[in-house]
Formats: structure tokens, C-alpha cells, sequence
């Protein structure tokens, strides 16, 4: 067969339904630039998707951490969860049935009233055990100051894995944390 353009306006199979195969193995199939492939109302496989379950949540109000010790973030509301996978009862995301794979989480929050040289940290924990990797500090350089501190981070998940946020801080006392500045965040990578 030549070489040339086939120009149409619509291709079907002859029975009107099936596959219709474009090129073979160890072709390359190329779009031109400026070309749209409009696949919005086609079932796609192998191609694009969705970042799903994801989720956004965070406090609805201050609570009191303690000093000294790693106190779990209290994240009981969402603003949004596709796949009801946050738990708001116990302040965790938990990766539901079908949906296992690589992931990415972001979170933050902030202390009010550390003096100092007194510290602020946050971390994620991971199945109950905190992942000192993700450990974010931060230091107050003078006293009653506001610290801010964020973490993110990507896993490999299965069914049933859940990740929580704790914070730490050593002010000499209970302090309570700003839910204005709280929040924790994870989707699904596409791969």
C-alpha cells in the first residue's frame, strides 16, 4: 500500500459495533500539534483518569495539644471526600477497598504561644507509627509567638493502610491549636 492521507469524516467498524485498530505493534500513532482528542464521552482505558479518592479536611474548632508528647490533629470535617475515605471519628484517611496504589498527602497547621527556643512540629503517621521522615520543626524566635509548620509526602498504599496527622510542641504547657490554619489533604497519583 502507498503512502498518502486518508481523509474522512467518521470511522466505524463494518458490523457497526466491535474495535477498530489504529497502526500496530511498534508503530507510533502522532496527534498534530494543535489537534484535540475529545474523549469526553468515551469510556477511556489506558489513557488519563482520575486522582480519586481524594479528599480535603480539617478542624471545626481549637483543641488543646499537650506539651512534650505527639498529639493527633483532631481533623473531624471535610470540605470535600470522593470516595467517603477520611474518617472524621478518628481523624484519618483510610485507603478503601479497590483503591491501593501510590499516593500523596499534604498538611498543616499552627501553635499560637510558644516563647523562646521552644519547638513546633508536625508529622505524618502511617498505620499507627509515626514517619520521621516527614517530621517538619520549627523553632520561635521570641516569646507568645504563632508557629506554622507543614508536611507532605507520597506512599505506596494498600487496602486498609490509614494516615493521621499528629503535631508536637514543647511550650511548657497545654496549647491549643489554631483550626483556622489546620488542614490535611491526600489524593491517588495517577501512574
Amino acid at each position: 500500500m502507498a503512502d498518502g492521507t486518508l481523509k474522512v469524516g467518521t470511522i466505524t467498524t463494518s458490523s457497526g459495533s466491535g474495535t477498530i485498530t489504529i497502526g500496530q505493534s511498534g508503530e507510533t500513532i502522532t496527534i498534530p500539534s494543535g489537534a484535540t482528542v475529545n474523549m469526553s464521552s468515551a469510556t477511556q482505558t489506558g489513557v488519563g483518569g482520575a486522582n480519586t479518592p481524594t479528599f480535603s479536611a480539617y478542624m471545626s474548632g481549637d483543641f488543646s495539644a499537650s506539651n512534650a508528647s505527639w498529639t493527633k490533629l483532631q481533623i473531624n470535617s471535610e470540605y470535600y471526600d470522593t470516595d467517603s475515605a477520611f474518617d472524621t471519628s478518628n481523624y484519618r484517611f483510610v485507603v478503601p477497598s479497590g483503591k491501593a496504589g501510590k499516593y500523596f498527602f499534604a498538611a498543616k497547621t499552627a501553635c499560637p504561644g510558644v516563647d523562646d527556643q521552644e519547638d513546633f512540629a508536625i508529622s505524618f503517621y502511617k498505620n499507627g507509627s509515626r514517619v520521621e521522615q516527614t517530621d517538619v520543626g520549627v523553632f520561635s524566635p521570641k516569646t507568645d509567638a504563632t508557629l506554622f509548620a507543614s508536611t507532605s509526602y507520597s506512599w505506596d498504599l494498600s487496602v486498609g493502610d490509614y494516615i493521621e496527622v499528629y503535631i508536637y510542641q514543647t511550650s511548657g504547657d497545654a496549647q491549643n491549636i489554631d483550626a483556622s490554619f489546620t488542614n490535611f489533604l491526600g489524593y491517588k497519583l495517577i501512574t
